[in-house]
């Protein structure tokens, strides 16, 4: 059996970089959960086009673009609350600070991130879409999406 991992080195995103996606997942998710739009099939999801890299974005039948990852933020904050963002279910148990949560969230989006972006050394010329929102199923098209784009230092 072969192993199809590729071979690269994993690069952590800089404090830099850290600190802009930080801000704005933070705006995008306040502005959802404003909107009254966060619900329990909410994604946060991405695209990273790194420069020198060319490969095709992917698509479904229906033809619509597919990002290069998601995160279900159902998984963090509670689906439904009225226009604010809520520790979700994973965090019932005792206490905790929505600082916690965000720092969990941000970890998973970090790390995959990196995955996306460490076949180069540095993170100057990336450019990062971001897209907060729900699809229709089985289309994939937006019912309801905010999204950012922001180039990486």
């Amino acid at each position: 059996m072969r192993d199809h991992t590729p071979d690269f080195k994993m690069h952590e995103l800089t404090l830099q970089n850290k600190s802009l996606i930080r801000q704005t997942v933070q705006q995008l998710l306040e502005k959802l959960a404003a909107d009254g739009k966060l619900t329990s099939d909410t994604l946060l999801e991405f695209w990273i086009e790194v420069p020198g890299i060319k490969r095709a974005r992917g698509s479904f039948r229906g033809g619509f673009l597919m990002p290069d990852s998601f995160v279900y933020i159902s998984d963090y904050f509670k689906p439904d609350a009225p226009n604010t963002l809520t520790p979700g279910a994973a965090y019932a148990e005792g206490e905790v600070e929505l600082e916690k949560v965000w720092d969990d969230l941000l970890d998973e989006l970090f790390y995959q991130i990196e995955i996306f972006t460490s076949p180069l050394s540095s993170g100057k010329g990336i450019t990062l879409e971001l897209w907060a929102g729900n699809r229709h199923r089985p289309e994939g098209e937006w019912i309801y999406a905010v999204d950012r784009k922001v180039e990486l230092g």
